[in-house]
């Protein structure tokens, strides 16, 4: 008879999702990552998932959004062998950046990138935690190809499908390891 070690069996990572109700506002339903990100064995499980339809694509780099696409970021570029790019908020950056604009639920935001970072031609895949409306995404996005870079797709730990972010990043490949 064999026995199966538990510790190997697959892990749910939903069941480590905690949904807290009117977050940021009322009607929101905040998906917290925090009790997946204290679980070391959750952690690996995700960062696993993150990588797994990545591992036979050439890319070059990944391009992290602040600030918790950096958390599944540069776990995943050491698994896959490569580096990360931090794509952050405005004056965070030392060096010269090149910016992006784009529009918010109620206002505008800018994400910036360092000038120069990527390779022309390089294959540059993006991560953030949550796929929501898309807007952070596509802007990282356009970061990318105003570098001179190809957006290889994008991975997100949880995608929340009712808000359409996968129809704004189209035509790119986008993988995301929960969907709600």
């Amino acid at each position: 008879m064999t026995h199966t070690d538990p510790s190997q069996s697959p892990i749910d990572l939903k069941a480590f999702i905690r949904p807290v109700p009117d977050f940021p506002k009322p009607g929101i339903l905040f998906r917290d990552i925090t009790p997946l990100l204290a679980d070391p064995r959750a952690l690996a499980a995700a960062i696993e998932q993150l990588v797994a339809p990545w591992k036979h694509e050439k890319l070059s780099a990944i391009a992290a959004v602040e600030a918790r696409g950096f958390l599944f970021a540069t776990p995943m570029a050491l698994a896959l062998g490569i580096g990360v790019i931090p794509v952050r908020k405005p004056g965070k950056l030392p060096a010269d950046t090149i910016s992006h604009e784009y529009e918010l639920e109620y206002g505008r935001d800018r994400l910036e990138m360092h000038r120069g970072v990527l390779a022309a031609g390089a294959r540059v895949l993006v991560v953030d935690d949550v796929l929501a409306t898309g807007g952070t995404a596509q802007a990282c996005m356009r970061l990318i190809e105003a570098g001179g870079a190809i957006v290889a797709g994008a991975a997100f730990l949880l995608e929340v499908t009712i808000l359409g972010g996968r129809e704004r990043l189209a035509p790119h490949r986008i993988e995301s390891a929960l969907v709600y």
